[in-house]
């Protein structure tokens, strides 16, 4: 499956996005006005901590920017639900979490974008803003998830660096510092609930990264920066800090628990934690128990198919969804028309009623519109009468389609490639057996003539030209004798 942004004519600083089959040929409308800045830069994100689950921004009509999520691989979006704990003002109409992507870190806003890991099973770390749209001017913070994005809490005020360890166990997490100077690391053992904080040193550097392990199984973190000394010049400081002396009991049983992906509450029971027609109960670690994965650790999950609904269909090529809805209209541009696609140099007419699977869906039973795809005998460009194609009762065999003419050509090429090559061979053949049958003859000349004795040249005095050059004292007569 791929997504494909297709941007709007001029500098609109937006476009449309659109998802393809499981073959990546047919393309179907998935999101308009999405969010593409004159940087050629997208906030399209990819929550891959949980199946299905993507986040980018859009540009709305009255100029502003909101975030939207889709659970379904682009199949329908819909604007983030509002953090409990935080509030928004009286005069804001709209409450919603809007979430920094690439534009923002582009303009310095943030110094970090969205993060999750597939070993982080549903967290999802990021900054945003909450209100009626992503606002450059408020002050961002730090946002966490525990469920793959359908519900978020503030956790950290102002914009921070932060890593996920330990198969999410353990947070970090560096206050960013524009002009001062850091020594001092936050972390947090139950998904950003509480925050504890530590002094990692006693004199502070200027910040400059936050790097951990790949794979998100240790339990170190390094801060690195620089300092600045008496002559001015500044030099690089690394503080690796081992947490393994703080959490040091391994998880048993009793610490995990049975999670159910993308449950909501008060949601319809049987589709609840339905995504692409599965569902799935991950064993995870329980926000309270203080203790490690380990590099063990492995996720393990649990499968069962569900029945079939809207939400396990794309819009088909020549329909598309409202933000918020399930059902699947017939485009503005494409009513009244037949749907024909070009494949293989054959034109075929779609018939469907608006509804296409998504790829990699295993749902089963429930709603299955149909769809079917007839193939018409005009060739791809070309018009014809309405009726039923004429025979010819010449025994003279016509390349019309483009498919034929192509296998024409190219059996023509190598034809002429054979014989050239035949003759080629032939030539050379020729020359060889000709070559063969001629006398050797060879030609010598003596060149120089050693003195016995030295080893230099017999009257080199008399074999030198008036121009200091040495010569032979034979010529071309005596070549030819």
């Amino acid at each position: 499956m791929l997504f494909m942004h297709v941007d709007n004519p001029g500098d609109t600083f937006f476009g449309t996005m659109y998802t393809s089959d499981d073959r990546g040929i047919l393309f179907s409308k998935s999101l308009e006005r999405h969010l593409f800045d004159g940087q050629r830069k997208s906030d399209f994100t990819n929550i891959t901590s949980l199946r299905g689950v993507y986040l980018t921004n859009k540009l709305d009509k009255d100029g502003r920017i909101r975030s939207v999520i889709s659970f379904n691989r682009g199949g329908a979006w819909r604007q983030l639900n509002k953090p409990d704990n935080v509030e928004c003002g009286e005069q804001v109409k709209n409450c919603n979490l809007h979430i920094h992507g690439e534009h923002s870190r582009k303009n310095s806003i943030i110094p970090m974008l969205a993060l999750s890991e597939p070993t982080a099973i549903g967290l999802v770390i990021a900054h945003g803003t909450v209100g009626d749209s992503l606002s450059s001017s408020q002050h961002p913070d730090v946002f966490v998830s525990s469920d793959g994005g359908y519900n978020w809490r503030g956790t950290l005020r102002g914009p921070h660096h932060y890593s996920i360890l330990d198969s999410g166990g353990l947070i970090v997490a560096v206050e960013a510092q524009h002009e001062g100077q850091v020594k001092t690391i936050k972390f947090s053992t139950d998904e950003g609930q509480c925050w504890k904080s530590y002094n990692f040193t006693l004199q502070p550097f200027f910040f400059a990264g936050l790097a951990s392990e790949p794979g998100t199984k240790a339990m170190n973190v390094s801060v690195w920066g620089f300092r600045p000394e008496e002559d001015g010049q500044p030099m690089w400081v690394a503080v690796t800090i081992d947490f393994q002396s703080l959490i040091t009991r391994e998880c048993n049983d009793q610490d995990y628990e049975e999670w159910l992906a993308h449950a909501t509450v008060g949601g319809d029971l049987e589709r609840e934690g339905c995504l692409l027609g599965v569902r799935e109960t991950y064993r995870r670690l329980k926000k309270q128990s203080l203790c490690r994965n380990g590099r063990g650790f492995v996720v393990s999950k649990k499968q069962s198919p569900c029945l079939c609904t809207r939400e396990d269909y794309l819009c088909d090529y020549g329909y598309y969804r409202h933000v918020n809805t399930s059902e699947c209209v017939r485009q503005p541009s494409a009513a009244n028309k037949t749907l024909e696609l070009c494949l293989n140099g054959e034109e075929d007419e779609l018939l469907t009623a608006g509804y296409r699977k998504i790829p990699s869906d295993r749902c089963e039973g429930g709603f299955s519109p149909q769809l079917a795809v007839q193939t018409v005998i005009n060739p791809c460009g070309v018009k014809t009468s309405p009726g039923p194609p004429a025979r010819s009762s010449s025994p003279v065999t016509h390349f019309d389609t483009p498919r034929e003419r192509l296998v024409l050509i190219l059996v023509c090429a190598g034809a002429g490639v054979i014989v050239l090559i035949a003759i080629v061979s032939a030539v050379f053949a020729v020359k060889r057996v000709v070559y063969r049958n001629r006398a050797p003859v060879y030609r010598f000349s003596n060149l120089q003539i050693l003195d016995e004795t030295n080893g230099i040249p017999a009257d080199l005095e008399s074999a030198t030209s008036s121009n200091g050059t040495a010569c032979l004292q034979d010529s071309d007569d005596d070549l030819i004798k």
